[in-house]
């Protein structure tokens, strides 16, 4: 994606803008396997740290806060985290994401045993909120972002866009 990318042309139709909010690079524990549910298996990877970088927001991903997410029978991962930020500038943020990863079964397979895997080759793509009360950052309680994610052996690397 460009640095600012429009969508929706439609005549009487919103603009939709994606402008680049931040880097997140989430540190990341082993894989706590729950087991199977109904929804498929229930799995919590807890967050550790890491940090983001960006245009308008930067700081450090503190411990605390996991992933509880359901990996489906089809190898589909439903995605649910939540975690707190601090900013470069002191302020602390509540960043929630819901999303999905899936992709052809065998570059699944190569991302469960931890090898380097292009994200080209699987989908990661995810819905983030913020919530503060430090009025330096409380625009981001009124953000709708979204973000295209890769997954490594020990974190999750992904490119947040606030839609404007």
């Amino acid at each position: 994606m460009t640095p600012e990318t429009s969508l929706g042309s439609r005549p009487g139709a919103a603009t939709v803008n994606l402008e680049p909010l931040a880097t997140f690079h989430v540190e990341l524990d082993p894989i706590l396997d729950l087991g199977d549910s109904q929804w498929g298996r229930r799995r919590v990877i807890n967050i550790i740290g890491g940090s983001f970088e960006g245009p308008r927001l930067s700081g450090t991903v503190l411990p605390g806060g996991a992933d509880w997410q359901v990996l489906h029978a089809d190898g589909m991962a439903s995605i649910d985290t939540r975690y707190t930020l601090r900013t470069h500038d002191g302020a602390h943020l509540y960043i929630s994401t819901s999303g999905v990863r899936h992709g052809p079964r065998e570059v699944l397979d190569r991302l469960a045993r931890g090898e380097a895997v292009d994200p080209s080759e699987y989908y990661f793509r995810l819905f983030c909120r913020f919530e503060t009360g430090d009025d330096r950052y409380l625009w981001l309680n009124r953000t709708l972002a979204v973000a295209s994610g890769a997954r490594t052996a020990d974190a999750v690397r992904y490119d947040a866009y606030a839609l404007t």
